[in-house]
C-alpha cells in the first residue's frame, strides 16, 4: 500500500529524507522552541511562557489558550505586523454577545493549506477528474477557493457548487457536468445521493462537520467506495488531518500542529482514549496558538497506520457537547427513506421535520413528534451549515 501523500509533503517542506517517529518529534520540538523564543522576545500574549522546553512532554505543563482568549486578545496573539496579513476571518460563536474571534493568515499560511489540500485530495482526485465543491465560496482565499486551487493544481476541474442548491439544481449539475468526485459536508452528500442518485459520482471527501456512523454507512453503500474524511479548523488555517488509502484514521499535519487529548479536568490522556483535542500550531506564521482547547471530542489512534506512515492519526471528531445530537442523527439517518431533517425544540417537546424519499417505514422509538412530507425538486437543505445541535423554536 502506498504511504500517505502527507509524508512526502512534510519531508519536502521540512527538508527531511524520511519521517520516523523520532524525526517527527525532534522537528516538532525544534519548531515549538522557535515559536516560544519568538513569543518570549516580543513579550506579547504568551510572554509568561518559558523561552524553550527540553522535551515535548513539558508542553503539558503550559496553560491552555481558549476561544475566549482569542476573542479578547486577538491582536495580541498576532505574531507579525498587520501588513503581513493576507486574510482575516471573524467568527462569532452562536449565542454570544461579546467580542468575536479574529483569526489571521499570511500568504504563506494559505499556500501551505493549499499544499495540504493537494496531499489529501490527491488520494482520490486524478488528472482529468471533475470535482463538485459543496463548501461556501466567500471570496479570495476562502475555503471553497482554496480547495478549487488545490484541485486545479492536481490537473482536475473544480465545479464551484457552493451550499444551498436545490435538488433540481444538483441533479442538473450531475447530468450536465458528470462529476466523479464530491467534496463537502457529509449529510448534504447523503441527501444528494438519496434524492438525486449517484449519477457519475464515485468518490468523496467529507469535512466541515461530524460524520455519524449511519451517515457514513449510507454514503458508502450508495457511492460504492470508502469515504475520505478530513479534519480542519479556522484556528489551524483550515487544514489539520487527512485520510490515506488505508482508511484507518486521519493523518495529522504534524509539522503544523502538535495534538494532545485531555480529560475534562485538562489532564493529558494516552493514545486510544477519548477526550478534548488540544492543538499547538507550530506551523502558523500569523497567529500561532499554544495549547488551544478546540472544544472537539477526538482520540489519537495507537500504533502505526497500515500505510506505513509514522504520522499520528485522529479518529472521528465531533463537538464535545454533541453526543445526544449525534445519537439522534444516527437514529434518523439510519432510515433509508429520510432525505433530510431538522430537529426543533418547542414548548411541547422535540419536533422532527423530515423530508422523505420513497415510502416511509416504521418510525424509531424516539421521544419526538414527527412531521413527514415527500421531498420536492425545489427543496433545499434544511440546514446549510454545521449540524451541531437541536434548534430552538
Amino acid at each position: 500500500m502506498r504511504r500517505t501523500r502527507l509524508d512526502a509533503l512534510i519531508c519536502a517542506q521540512e527538508k527531511l529524507p524520511s519521517l520516523s517517529r523520532a524525526e517527527i518529534e525532534a522537528m516538532q520540538l525544534r519548531r515549538l522552541n522557535a515559536l516560544l523564543k519568538k513569543e518570549h522576545d516580543r513579550q506579547g500574549f504568551y510572554r509568561d511562557l518559558p523561552a524553550s522546553l527540553r522535551s515535548l512532554d513539558e508542553l503539558a505543563a503550559l496553560p491552555f489558550t481558549t476561544a475566549e482568549d482569542l476573542a479578547a486578545h486577538g491582536n495580541g496573539l498576532l505574531l507579525l505586523s498587520q501588513s503581513a496579513v493576507e486574510r482575516v476571518v471573524t467568527e462569532r460563536t452562536s449565542g454570544t454577545t461579546g467580542n468575536a474571534k479574529r483569526l489571521f493568515y499570511t500568504a504563506g499560511d494559505l499556500e501551505r493549506t493549499v499544499q495540504l489540500f493537494m496531499a489529501g485530495l490527491g488520494e482520490l482526485i486524478f488528472p482529468g477528474s471533475v470535482t463538485m465543491i459543496c463548501f461556501p465560496f466567500s471570496g479570495p482565499n476562502g475555503l471553497g477557493e482554496l480547495i478549487a486551487a488545490a484541485i486545479e493544481r492536481l490537473g482536475a476541474r473544480p465545479l464551484r457548487v457552493g451550499v444551498g442548491k436545490s435538488y433540481a439544481e444538483l441533479a442538473e449539475i450531475l447530468e450536465k457536468e458528470q462529476p466523479d468526485t464530491f467534496v463537502g459536508m457529509p449529510v448534504p452528500l447523503l441527501s444528494l445521493l438519496r434524492v438525486c442518485g449517484r449519477g457519475s459520482l464515485r468518490r468523496a471527501l467529507v469535512s466541515g462537520d461530524a460524520c455519524p456512523e449511519a451517515v457514513m454507512r449510507g454514503i458508502e453503500e450508495r457511492l460504492g467506495s470508502k469515504l475520505f474524511p478530513h479534519y480542519g479548523s479556522r484556528e489551524m488555517a483550515l487544514g489539520g488531518a487527512i485520510t490515506c488509502a488505508a482508511h484507518a484514521g486521519m493523518h495529522l499535519r504534524e509539522n503544523h500542529v502538535i495534538a494532545e487529548i485531555v480529560s475534562p479536568a485538562g489532564k493529558p490522556l494516552p493514545e486510544g482514549e477519548w477526550g478534548e483535542l488540544v492543538i499547538t500550531t507550530i506551523g502558523m506564521e500569523a497567529m500561532p496558538l499554544i495549547r488551544y482547547r478546540t472544544g472537539d471530542r477526538a482520540r489519537l489512534l495507537p500504533g502505526v497506520c497500515p500505510c506505513g506512515s509514522a504520522l499520528r492519526r485522529l479518529d472521528t471528531v465531533s463537538r464535545l457537547d454533541a453526543a445526544a445530537f449525534l445519537d439522534l442523527e444516527n437514529a434518523v439517518f439510519s432510515l433509508p427513506w429520510v432525505a433530510d431533517y431538522r430537529a426543533v425544540r418547542k414548548a411541547d417537546g422535540l419536533h422532527l421535520e423530515v423530508l422523505t424519499c420513497g415510502e416511509p417505514g416504521p418510525l424509531p422509538n424516539l421521544d419526538a413528534k414527527w412531521s413527514l412530507r415527500p421531498v420536492r425538486q425545489e427543496d433545499r437543505p434544511l440546514i446549510t451549515g454545521k449540524r451541531s445541535c437541536i434548534l430552538d423554536s
